[in-house]
């Protein structure tokens, strides 16, 4: 991927606007979605299937984009616990992953769009790889909190949330976010982690990008904040913070994106 030439994009609400180029009608996440799936051909299924991601994982953005991780050792001494990961989301396909191959071999779940699971003839590998829908509609909150809960109380997962919501390909800069999603470690007193991943000019190969992806933490609730919604917003601050300062050091810019006058 070259960063010599340079597209530029313009939007208006950063909170909202998507730029993926899928175009995916999504199915129904109701109440009748089946989350976690226990029988015992499932869980081969997964197996095999984690075998064979293996690969992809590991040396697709490799291949890609020469990629350098940074800070797995912040999550060592949490082997044996559930915890939450927060990261930008700035590539289509390189982002079901890259914050697994930081936790490997713990496994990760991620939290998605129902469109994420309504592509033609990967739906069943897609829940495989453990996404957890958002509904789209009121019905079906309650198993998709108690599918949050399955895995950060079954301990060998992280579950991974991308609070800016939307796929910007290549920003530099970290979007403006709610702070809805943090109530999860609240509720579930558990830590937090952040991925950021930056673009960088690759060393000794003029004009090609190299993502170097950073991990920080851990970052727990501040429980001298009586109110809860404080204490969101709190836990939100801190991480943006931190992944602001990491996206910083990116200095290769494949795609600018500017506000519409």
């Amino acid at each position: 991927m070259k960063y010599n030439e340079t597209k530029m994009v313009y939007y208006e609400d950063e909170l909202n606007d998507e730029f993926s180029t899928a175009e995916i009608t999504p199915d129904i996440v109701d109440e009748n979605y089946k989350y976690i799936h226990k029988n015992i051909f499932w869980r081969i299924g997964e197996a095999i299937l984690f075998l064979i991601s293996l690969p992809i994982k590991f040396f697709v953005p490799k291949v890609q984009f020469k990629i350098k991780y940074v800070g797995k050792e912040c999550v060592k001494s949490y082997k044996n616990t559930g915890y939450f990961i927060y990261a930008n989301h700035t590539q289509p396909f390189l982002d079901t992953f890259l914050p697994t191959n930081h936790l490997f071999p713990k496994g990760n779940a991620l939290i998605v769009n129902p469109e994420n699971v309504s592509m033609k003839g990967m739906k069943t590998l897609v829940k495989m790889l453990h996404a957890i829908p958002i509904p789209n509609n009121k019905n079906g909150m309650k198993n998709f909190l108690s599918a949050i809960e399955y895995y950060i109380k079954e301990k060998k997962y992280a579950v991974t949330i991308y609070p800016e919501a939307h796929i910007w390909p290549f920003c530099t800069w970290i979007r403006n976010f709610k702070a809805v999603s943090f109530k999860y470690p609240i509720k579930y007193n558990v830590p937090s982690f952040c991925v950021t991943n930056t673009y960088k000019k690759y060393k000794g190969r003029e004009g090609e990008v190299q993502i170097v992806s950073y991990l920080d933490g851990p970052f727990f609730p501040d429980e001298k904040i009586e109110n809860q919604k404080e204490r969101q917003k709190d836990l939100r601050d801190r991480i943006y913070q931190k992944m602001c300062e990491r996206a910083k050091l990116s200095d290769a810019v494949v795609v600018k994106y500017v506000p519409k006058e």
